[in-house]
C-alpha cells in the first residue's frame, strides 16, 4: 500500500502517463525532494509501476526518479530509494548493478548501511545490490570490513556463492586508480584509458631473432581472456565488436626486443593487413609499449565496466570481476587461483600495450590491446578487441 498518499497524487496516478506528464512528473519529484520528502519520490514511482508500468514512457521516468534519490543526499533518501526498487521486481539484477554504482559514488558510506539491514519486505536490498554495492565501495577505497553496518554483511558466510565473492575486500596493488564514472541527476562521465588511435611510435628493430612459436590457444582459455570484452562482441547492439584472444609457446625465451617483431609474426588476424615495418627508429602507427600491471587493469576494467558504444558495460563490480578473470587468463593463471596466487603470476609476467592501423581495428575510440609474457619467456597471451558506433 502506498504511505503518505495525498490528494496530487491521487490525481496524478489516475492521469495517463504521456511524454508531457512525464516530464511534469519527473520536476515535481525533484521539487518535492528539495523540501526533504522523499517518501513521495518513491510512493510515486511504486503508484506509476503499478498504473502504468507497461506504458512507453514509464522505464525511462522509473530511472530518473531512482537517480534523483541515489545522487542527491539526505535523510531518508536510500531507505525510500530501496521501496522503489523493490517496485520493479525482485529479479531485475541489471538495475541492481546500477543502483549499486550510482549509490557507491554519490552517498556517504554511513548512509548506506541500511542497504545491508533486514527490514520490511518493501525496504530490504536484494542480495545483487548488496554485493555489487560492497564492491563499488571497495573500489572506491572503503574499507568496507572495518566500516559499521556494512562489515558484518561483508563477513557473512551466506552470500560466499555469489560470484562477486571471491573477490578480496580491499583494492590490491594492481587495482591502482580504477576509472569510476561520476553522477550527476542529469547524467555520468568517465575517462576511457584507450590509446588515441592517431598516436605514432618508433619502428621496432627487425634484426632481432625470433624463436619459433606453436599457438596453444583453447577454446576455455580464449573465453576467459576475453572475458573483459565479451559485451563488446555478444551484445546484439555492439554489431561491429569483435575481439581475439590467443596463446602460443616459444621454442626458447622471448627476449623484450623481439616481443614487437614475434608479435607480427605469428599471424593475428588483428595485424594480418599491418604490412611491412618501417625501418628501426622511423613513426609508425603499430605500437608495442611495456606497460604495468595496473595500466593493463585499468584498460580491461574500463572495457567491462563501462562497454562499448552501445552497451553500458557491468558498471564496477562485475567490471572488477571480469578485468580480473581477463588478467588471470592472460597472465596463465589457473582457473581456480586465488586472488593471492593470480597476483603472483601477474607480477611475474612482462607486459605491453599494442595498437595498429588496420582494417581490423576501428581506431575510434574503443581499441584494445595488450599481451603478457610469462616470466620464463615462452608463453605468450594476447588479447585484441575493438568495437565501433
Amino acid at each position: 500500500m502506498l504511505t503518505a498518499v495525498d490528494d496530487a497524487l491521487s490525481k496524478i496516478l489516475a492521469k495517463p502517463l504521456t511524454s508531457r506528464n512525464a516530464l511534469a512528473l519527473e520536476r515535481l519529484a525533484a521539487r518535492r525532494l528539495k523540501h526533504g520528502e522523499p517518501a513521495f519520490v518513491a510512493d510515486l514511482g511504486i503508484g506509476l509501476a503499478r498504473r502504468h508500468g507497461s506504458a512507453p514512457e514509464f522505464d525511462g521516468l522509473f530511472d530518473r526518479l531512482v537517480r534523483l534519490l541515489a545522487v542527491r543526499r539526505g535523510p531518508g533518501h536510500v531507505g525510500q530509494l530501496l521501496r522503489l526498487l523493490a517496485a520493479a521486481g525482485p529479479d531485475d539484477a541489471e538495475r541492481d548493478r546500477y543502483a549499486a554504482s550510482v549509490l557507491a559514488a554519490c552517498q556517504q558510506p554511513a548512509d548506506l548501511a541500511v542497504v545491508f539491514e533486514d527490514g520490511p519486505a518493501d525496504g530490504t536490498a536484494p542480495e545483487e545490490l548488496r554485493a555489487c554495492l560492497l564492491h563499488e565501495l571497495v573500489l572506491r577505497g572503503v574499507p568496507v570490513a572495518d566500516t559499521p553496518g556494512i562489515a558484518g554483511w561483508a563477513a557473512s558466510p551466506h552470500w560466499r556463492g555469489h560470484p562477486l565473492a571471491a573477490l578480496p575486500l580491499a583494492t590490491t596493488v594492481v587495482e591502482r586508480e580504477p576509472g569510476l564514472p561520476h553522477y550527476t541527476v542529469d547524467g555520468s562521465s568517465y575517462g576511457l584509458p584507450y590509446w588515441d588511435p592517431e598516436d605514432r611510435h618508433p619502428a621496432p628493430r627487425r634484426d632481432v631473432g625470433v624463436p619459433p612459436a606453436v599457438e596453444t590457444t583453447t577454446v576455455a582459455t580464449a573465453a576467459l581472456m576475453a572475458t573483459a570484452v565479451e559485451d563488446w562482441a555478444e551484445d546484439p547492439e555492439e554489431t561491429e565488436g569483435r575481439f581475439e584472444a590467443r596463446t602460443f609457446t616459444f621454442a626458447e625465451p622471448l627476449e623484450p626486443p623481439a616481443v614487437p617483431v614475434a608479435l607480427v609474426s605469428l599471424g593475428l588476424d588483428c595485424l594480418a593487413a599491418l604490412g611491412d615495418l618501417p625501418e628501426a627508429g622511423q613513426e609508425t602507427a603499430f605500437g608495442v609499449v611495456a606497460a604495468e600491471p595496473a595500466e593493463v587493469w585499468q584498460v580491461l576494467f574500463a572495457a567491462a565496466s563501462t562497454g562499448g558504444a552501445y552497451v553500458s558495460g557491468r558498471f564496477g563490480a562485475y567490471g572488477r570481476l571480469h578485468a580480473w578473470r581477463s588478467l588471470a587468463a592472460l597472465a596463465g593463471a589457473p582457473a581456480d587461483a586465488s586472488p593471492g596466487e593470480v597476483e603472483e603470476h601477474v607480477r611475474g609476467c612482462a607486459w605491453y600495450r599494442f595498437g595498429a592501423a588496420t582494417p581490423w581495428f576501428h581506431r575510434v575510440v574503443w581499441d584494445l590491446g595488450v599481451l603478457a609474457v610469462a616470466r620464463d619467456g615462452r608463453r605468450l597471451a594476447v588479447l585484441a578487441a575493438t568495437t565501433s558506433d
